[in-house]
């Protein structure tokens, strides 16, 4: 009878820990390279924490920059709004204007014309426009053109070449011409005497029909130019934001018997005197009165 072997029991297997890597027997061995290599590693930890310390600091200063408003801006806010002038009285606006009459007793318009007709189209024509290079091109067409039918019966094409010359001139030409055909058809021909009726016109607005009112028909209106502009804003006399506000500021300050002229002496005064870039405040009229504080005298 064989004789049966057993066969031991198989033991589980057992999971095994992994070894801890054992510290090389060189640097166990040398304590220089120890001290060496602990070294490196502090040097690299205190690296690493500099940079986070400098970022974390870097990142700091740009956000209070970012919330500061700018330098100007800051400066400029802490600055006091200035003053408005002194209101000028009654007595100094009569006395300026009884100065420009003594200097200049019958002011007159720069834009030559013929008649009320020719008046219009010059100032039509005056927009952006100086009066001498205006009066450079009307003399030729003035001269062949001084009624509304002539000057349709020239016609648009021609009343261009007479103007070319001056800025905007297509334009013009054409306005000219509409406005001449709308005095035919609406207003027998003639010039009307309203400022509605002006305005209404093709090309003419407030300022046209003052100048019209006041040196045609002898009106006591106030056309406000960049000079008169420039005047009645420098000198305190009648400050405005816009030409209506300083035109009625004008009419509310001039005394009745200056109106008639008072356009022409505010325009040149402000065209030939008070000048926009270096005003010639050592001769002009009126220097005691004025508020400007820039002035030079």
């Amino acid at each position: 009878m064989s004789k049966i072997t057993r066969r031991p029991p198989v033991k589980p297997k057992t999971a095994t820990k992994k070894s801890e890597p054992k510290p090389s027997k060189s640097l166990a061995a040398n304590p220089r390279q120890q001290k060496s290599a602990a070294a490196k590693l502090r040097q690299a930890l205190e690296a690493k924490t500099s940079t986070k310390t400098s970022a974390k600091t870097s990142a700091k200063t740009s956000a209070k920059k970012s919330s500061k408003p700018p330098t100007r801006l800051a400066k400029s806010a802490g600055k006091p709004a200035p003053r408005a002038s002194k209101p000028w009285t009654s007595a100094e606006v009569y006395e300026a204007f009884a100065r420009f009459r003594k200097a200049n007793p019958e002011p007159k318009g720069e834009l030559e014309h013929l008649n009320p007709y020719t008046l219009l189209v010059a100032v039509v024509l005056s927009a952006q426009a100086t009066d001498a290079g205006v009066n450079k091109a009307t003399r030729a067409l003035f001269a062949i053109a001084d009624t509304p039918a002539k000057m349709l019966a020239l016609g648009e094409e021609k009343v261009r070449d007479y103007i070319k010359t001056i800025g905007l001139y297509r334009n013009k030409a054409k306005n000219v011409i509409a406005l001449s055909e709308k005095l035919l058809v609406e207003f027998n021909g003639e010039v009307p005497r309203t400022r509605a009726g002006i305005e209404s016109l093709p090309g003419a607005g407030r300022k046209t029909a003052n100048v019209v009112l006041n040196m045609a028909f002898g009106e006591h209106t106030m056309a406000v130019d960049t000079h008169v502009f420039r005047v009645g804003n420098r000198t305190g006399m009648a400050p405005g934001k816009t030409p209506l506000e300083v035109e009625l500021g004008l009419e509310r300050v001039i005394p009745t018997e200056f109106m008639l002229h008072a356009h022409h002496w505010l325009i040149l005064h402000g065209r030939y005197t008070c000048l926009a870039r270096s005003p010639r405040c050592a001769v002009c009229l009126i220097n005691d009165l004025c508020r400007w504080p820039e002035k030079t005298v």
